[in-house]
Order: C-alpha cells, then structure tokens, then sequence
C-alpha cells in the first residue's frame, strides 16, 4: 500500500467482495456491514512493509514462494518518474508487496515503513468516499491523480486517490479507484468488465493465482504510531469498514472479507508484522517455511500465516531518517 516531496508512488488494489470464496475473498458488492455509512465502498486492496535487507534478499531469491504464490518482482514508475523495486505474491482480489530498506526513496523505504491501499469496485465510489472524509470533518484531504509508465515514457492514468492528510510519520492508507484509461491500456493485462462501472481487484489482478496455493490476504497486522492511526481510520469508517478500539489503543477494522489490525506503538517498534491468507484448496500437512526474519506457515488446512520477526537494525543513515519522520510531507505515498 506514505509519502513524500516528489509525486511519488501508489500501488495497485484490485477490491472485490461480494460472496463467499472458498475459504477467502470474495468478490465485492456489499450492501451494507452494520457501520452507520451504509454499503462498503472501500476494500482491502493490498498493503505493504519495509524489512531489512537480510529478509528482503531471501524473500526475493526464496524458490518456495515461487511455488506458494503468484509470485512477482518488479521495478515499476509512477507520477514525476518516481520508482520503487518490490516483492509481489498477488491473489485472486488482494495482494502485497514487500520492500528492503531503500528499495523506495526517502523515509518511505526505512525499516518499518509501511503502507495501505483500499480500492472500491464501483466506478464513481471515490467522490462518495471523499464527500464522506468531510462530512466527518477531514476538510484537508490530500487527492492526487496516480499514473504508470510502462516503460516508453508515456504516461497512462493508473488510479485516483486521496489520503486524509498529507502528513505522516512511517505509516500511511490511501483510498483508491482505477482509472478507465487503464484498463483500456492493453499493457496493463486487464480483464474485461463485468458489469457497467466495474473497477474491482478482481478485474485488475491477474488469474495466475490457480497455478499456486495461495487465493487471498484475509488479514493483515501492522504496528503503526498513534498519529499514524488517527490519520487512517476515519477513511477505512468512510469506507464502511466495522471498527473496533483495542485495549492499549489499537484498532481492528473488518470488511469484504478482510481483517486489518493496527497495534499502536512508538516509532522504533513500527512495521509489518503478520499476513494471513486463504489457499485454494486445504492442504493436510503443517509446512513451516523459514525466510529470512520471517516464518510462513501453510496448513493444515486453508489457511496460511506470515509472521514477521524483529527485523536487522538500520544504519546511522536509516537512524536519522526515523528522527526526521515526523516532519511533514507534500503528502504520503502511494505504491
């Protein structure tokens, strides 16, 4: 799923929800989860994590991931030329992408950094999330238009978004909507619509997610400072995702199939710390897959569980971009 001085980089979602995959994610047309804003406009689309450098080599060169997930590294360029290398399993509807410290420009790529995208399925849905934002009172939300160079210098409209703020400390979300342009761009290996306004995950993301166990994120925990929080969840409640508080002063945030958890903690102890994911089929055995300062556990059954230990300390460099995170920013970025 930040941000910074140049236009700098927005990830890709693809949301969709709307019955029950097995064991995962579904596609979206939810009309309604219980929160007082309505039918859910906003999914999890992917999220991503800062590790250090140990664990982001052995993610990069792990044979096993390859089997386990649509698995995918790549260097992409967003607004104003910007570029970020990342480590990508990608499911049927969701994704994440993981970094080593640097692999992103600025403070976005110190270890702990981490970020969020929530995307809607429905052309038209963004504008709905935003007037939303100010009705709660978010009257400085930053909107930006993301685009992508596929490598000809010519760049295609990728999606809008909008954060609630334009500062930030190593955490930020942003929601999202895919822009038209794009999914008439060929390049872009997109799926036809399925229905008028279809502008959902499931339609961006690829189908290579059958050819391997992994379908979904079905979870995801992020360690993230109090302002951090505070600055996210009035655009996950905008849209229409049930939040909870937790003791200590977290938050969980569920919806479309997906359950996101914040801990609240200082700045030296933030970043990724588990993913969850739903398989396509259950498996009968328990394999434990060591990667770096990481373990993957798959089955038994549906399910899988990423666990991200305490990473490799940063360098003086990567020290003194922690002093400076709580400066502000043009505004978070996007990849």
């Amino acid at each position: 799923m930040v941000l910074r001085r140049a236009l700098q980089l927005i990830m890709v979602i693809a949301l969709a929800l709307a019955g029950a995959v097995q064991g995962g994610v579904s596609t979206a047309r939810a009309e309604g989860n219980g929160t007082s804003t309505g039918r859910q406009l906003l999914f999890y689309n992917h999220a991503y994590g800062v590790l250090d450098r140990a664990t982001a080599d052995a993610i990069e060169h792990s044979p096993y991931l390859r089997d386990f997930a649509d698995f995918q590294v790549r260097t992409t360029t967003g607004s104003g030329g910007q570029t970020w290398t990342g480590r990508y399993l990608m499911g049927r509807e969701t994704y994440f992408e993981l970094f080593g410290v640097g692999d992103v420009p600025g403070k976005d790529g110190t270890l702990g950094s981490t970020g969020l995208g929530v995307s809607t399925e429905r052309a038209g849905d963004l504008p709905t999330v935003i007037e939303r934002l100010r009705k709660a009172g978010i009257s400085d939300a930053v909107e930006f238009r993301q685009t992508r160079d596929f490598g000809d210098g010519v760049p295609v409209p990728w999606f809008d978004a909008v954060f609630t703020t334009g500062e930030y400390d190593l955490f930020g979300a942003w929601g999202m909507e895919y822009r038209p342009e794009y999914f008439a761009d060929p390049r872009g290996n997109t799926e036809p619509a399925s229905h008028p306004g279809d502008v959902g995950r499931e339609r961006y993301l690829p189908d290579a997610y059958r050819d391997h166990l992994m379908r979904d994120v079905t979870g995801i925990r992020l360690a993230v400072t109090a302002r951090d929080l505070a600055n996210t969840l009035p655009l996950l409640k905008a849209g229409g995702f049930a939040v909870r508080s937790l003791p200590g002063g977290g938050a969980v945030a569920k919806g479309g199939g997906t359950t996101i958890r914040f801990d609240s903690v200082p700045l030296d102890q933030v970043g990724l710390r588990q993913i969850e994911m739903s398989l396509n089929h259950p498996v009968s055995y328990r394999h434990v897959e060591r990667i770096g300062h990481s373990a993957l556990v798959v089955g038994p059954g549906s399910r899988a569980v990423w666990t991200f230990e305490e990473q490799d300390r940063p360098s003086a460099g990567q020290d003194q971009a922690r002093s400076n995170a709580g400066q502000a920013q043009d505004r978070p970025s996007a990849f």
